[in-house]
């Protein structure tokens, strides 16, 4: 750049600014005469100004001079850039750090100097100068041999006039860099451990001693190889500490230097303790108040323990016991805390056997055997003892212990002693949450059989064992969903809370079941009086939504020991209560009794008898007609099983179905009676006198099986029948289910052409929306609404509703149960057109059935 043209112009101090002014205004008197026309004749006024110009051009060489000497008199590279990145000046540091005179590089880019930089590289510039900040990068500039060495650039905006410039200061990084070598070699060389953690805690790196320190390999990935979860940390009074209340995490939590701390790192893995002091130092960025890294330095002082008095001062501090037993001489030593921790500060003992009587006998065994271990084999031992202090009390502590040398040369065992009381009550306080239902805050199932077994072994007389269950409760809980389910045990449990006495023990028992421990030492009535409380208690409806609904109860009682000496009969016998009450009617509560013993009995007989039921043939079928309600003709047959044991005798469907269905059996049971209905249709088939089709009841657990689609295709597949052959009859628990399977498999059966049937319609769940999404083909009117046709309204306008829906849904109608002409003539005039029952036929053998065609012929099938 011409020197004529510096762009900078320095103020002077205060006399020159005055001169600067009268010069200013001679000048405008100049200006103003040569505007009137007329020169200037004044020679004094000519001299004056001239003398002005004079001055004005000395302040403008000397300002340029000052201006050089300071852009000179910086140390660090300096360099003038215009906008487009192009040197306009340097001064003299830059040129002896470049190598290369001012003149070589003036009217340049700057990648003369730093040939690396991006096209783009002054967009970041100028859009932080524009902002009125400073831009600051690091680089590698260039000297003129081609080397290189690191700068740190500082850029600020300069404007002369219209022009703007930057001023590039260029700073040397070479003895930062190699300060930095230095440190590191410093952290490497130093036996004090040193760990970088970031802002979150995550460990960043160790030098050489922290690694070491920290029982990894010198070479191995400290972010790889430390696992915090493997230590056990504790503070100088030896409780534990949570991660975030370490001096790093400290120091950066307060931005605050953390002092000294003595600090106990127990490796579980290794059963290894060891002491430190940690030191940890928050590092901040330039210009911001939150740090973003800690710095802590640690010391192993472990082996200080072996000085007596440190040792003695640190284990106070630590309310942390020491202890040391020298096999070989058979001595033992035992510090202050230690023999605080056992009571026997003014009574030290006198030698192992007699420290060791503080450890409760339970116990005494396996410290005896780990003493001994150790002093043969060497290692370390870690466990959680008992003891008992002079007094009687009894406290609960930690003691470790480890070999001083190898075997066989172990002679010396030392080791600490923690009392962990307080940590042991904060876990049975854990076990007590445990032991609680977390919905409802009442005991559990586990809380309440352990408090039962608790009793019945202080042989406890007066203990009632009443076991509730929420009637309908499955109901509610489908149709509304599991919030309002679980806000119906919720309510529940308080109504019950209100109902038992303060000696009695309240819990959820799992699902909608209850179970309470009644005190009935004093009064051997009160079970009786809580359980006619409790079933008063819900009377009142439950109100969820907006919707009011009503809850019931059925409550069955046992008491200890009459009714049972152990834990599992109480419960079970209060159970088969329960149940007895709930076939009573529900709403209502049982005692226990020895005709309910023998139901009990006559139930886990008959399921045991039904386990090898079907593997013994003991099955049969037999087949109803249904028949065409205005002619009598035959339209199809139900298959319905019967059920002969050698020991139990003939016994009927509704005496071993729900077994069956309780313990599963009904699965395998179901299929059988498939593959043997479509057997018999086909041999009907075969002999030329077959029903339109065979019908066959299916249990829900059948329907939430995975195999009943394949056990239908089998079927057919064997008995070479059409789908169309066989109807599948099934209650409305299947469609409440909903569960994706079970609609699977509604879609699996229609593709094999099966026809589908909803059983006793009405008498369950109604969910009419099942009706019109899923492929059923009619509906089976419950005899049970049928009893009181055509004299009772309201089972005629049951029978009337339900005949009205199919017909609207374009579902065939079959009613159950019809007994009489009357029957028969109301349900034509509804215009249901086919029927079961004693009117036309009992259950027959399929020789009886053959002839029962025979003589009725058949009808073609609808639907």
């Amino acid at each position: 750049m011409d020197e004529g043209k510096q762009p900078v112009a320095l103020n002077g101090d205060g006399d020159e600014a005055a001169s600067a002014a009268a010069h200013e205004a001679l000048v405008s008197r100049l200006e103003a005469l040569l505007a009137e026309g007329r020169g200037c004749d004044d020679p004094v006024l000519l001299s004056q100004l001239l003398a002005a110009l004079h001055e004005a051009r000395r302040e403008a060489k000397s300002a340029r001079l000052r201006y050089r000497e300071l852009f000179n008199a910086v140390p660090d590279p300096v360099s003038l850039i215009d906008t487009d990145g192009r040197i306009v000046d340097l001064n003299i540091a830059g040129e002896k750090a470049y190598g290369r005179p001012r003149e070589e590089l003036v009217g340049r880019l700057v990648h003369a100097i730093n040939p690396d930089l991006p096209d783009d590289h002054m967009a970041p510039v100028l859009e932080a100068l524009a902002r009125d900040q400073t831009h600051v990068v690091e680089v590698y500039n260039m000297r003129q041999d081609g080397t290189r060495f690191p700068v740190e650039v500082h850029s600020a905006r300069f404007v002369d006039g219209a022009q703007q410039f930057i001023i590039a200061v260029a700073r040397d990084l070479t003895r930062r860099r190699e300060a930095e070598q230095n440190y590191n070699a410093l952290l490497s060389a130093m036996d004090k451990g040193v760990l970088v953690q970031d802002h979150e805690g995550r460990v960043l790196s160790a030098n050489a001693a922290g690694m070491r320190l920290l029982g990894l390999d010198e070479d191995r990935d400290v972010t790889a190889g430390l696992h915090w979860q493997d230590w056990l940390v504790v503070d100088h009074r030896g409780w534990p500490i949570r991660f975030g209340e370490m001096p790093p995490l400290r120091a950066l939590k307060t931005g605050k230097f953390v002092q000294s701390t003595l600090l106990g790192l127990y490796h579980v893995q290794r059963k290894q303790l060891t002491w430190v002091t940690a030191t940890s130092v928050p590092q901040f960025r330039p210009g911001e108040d939150t740090p973003y890294q800690v710095i802590s330095l640690f010391s192993d002082v472990t082996e200080l323990k072996r000085d007596s008095a440190l040792f003695l001062r640190t284990q106070a501090l630590a309310r942390i016991g020491g202890w040391e037993w020298d096999g070989g001489r058979g001595r033992l030593y035992l510090t202050d805390e230690t023999l605080r921790i056992i009571g026997r500060s003014d009574d030290p003992p006198v030698n192992l056997e007699d420290a060791l009587m503080h450890v409760v006998p339970a116990d005494r065994g396996k410290v005896e055997a780990a003493l001994e271990s150790v002093l043969r084999d060497g290692g370390a031992f870690d466990m959680e003892i008992q003891m008992r202090s002079p007094d009687g009390r009894s406290h609960w502590a930690r003691l470790i212990g480890q070999s001083e040398g190898r075997a066989p040369m172990t002679a010396r065992i030392t080791g600490i002693l923690q009392d962990i009381t307080q940590r042991r009550q904060i876990e049975e306080a854990l076990r007590s949450q445990a032991r609680t239902d977390a919905l409802t805050g009442l005991f559990n199932r586990d809380g309440v059989l352990t408090e039962l077994e608790r009793r019945v072994a202080e042989g406890r007389e007066g203990v009632t064992v009443v076991y509730i269950d929420l009637d309908r409760f499955k109901l509610v809980n489908d149709l509304l969903g599991h919030a309002a389910g679980d806000q119906l045990l919720v309510n529940a449990a308080r109504r019950l809370e209100a109902c038992v006495g303060e000696q009695d023990v309240l819990a959820r028992f799992g699902g909608d079941e209850f179970l309470v421990l009644a005190d009935t030492r004093r009064d051997p009535a009160a079970g009786e009086r809580l359980a006619e409380l409790i079933t008063r208690a819900f009377g009142e409806g439950f109100r969820y939504a907006g919707e009011e609904f009503t809850i019931t109860t059925s409550v069955g009682l046992a008491r200890f020991p009459e009714h049972g000496k152990t834990v599992q009969q109480l419960v079970n016998n209060a159970d088969a209560a329960m149940y007895a009450a709930k076939h009573r009617g529900r709403n209502t509560w049982q005692n226990f009794t020895p005709e309910l013993a023998r139901q009990q009995h006559d139930r886990v007989q008959v399921e045991a008898q039904l386990r090898r039921a079907l593997d013994n043939g003991e099955f049969r079928l037999v087949y109803q007609p249904l028949v065409d309600l205005a002619d009598g003709r035959v339209r199809s047959a139900e298959a319905l099983i019967r059920w002969f044991n050698p020991i139990l005798g003939e016994q009927p469907p509704d005496h071993f179905i729900n077994h069956a269905e309780t313990t599963g059996d009904i699965v395998r049971i179901g299929a059988w009676v498939i593959q043997a209905a479509c057997r018999q249709m086909a041999a009907w088939i075969a002999a030329g006198n077959a029903p339109g089709r065979i019908a066959v009841n299916v249990s829900y657990r059948q329907f939430l099986n995975e195999e009943l689609l394949q056990v239908v295709g089998q079927a057919l597949a064997e008995n070479q029948l059409p789908g169309e052959r066989l109807e599948l009859e099934f209650t409305e628990r299947v469609l409440i289910e909903d569960a994706p399977d079970t609609v699977r498999t509604f879609e699996g059966l229609r593709q094999l052409g099966v026809v589908l049937t909803i059983d006793d319609f009405g008498e369950g769940y109604s969910a009419l929306n099942y009706l019109r999404r899923l492929p059923i083909h009619g509906l089976k009117l419950s005899q049970g609404f049928l009893r009181g046709v055509p004299g009772n309204d309201s089972d005629a306008a049951i029978c009337q509703a339900v005949a009205g829906i199919a017909q609207a849904l374009g579902l065939e109608v079959v009613a159950e149960g019809v007994e009489s002409s009357a029957q028969r003539e109301f349900l034509l005039g509804l215009g249901i057109r086919t029927g079961q029952g004693f009117l036309f036929s009992a259950a027959l053998d399929p020789d009886a059935l053959a002839a029962y065609l025979r003589q009725n012929g058949g009808a073609p099938l609808h639907g």
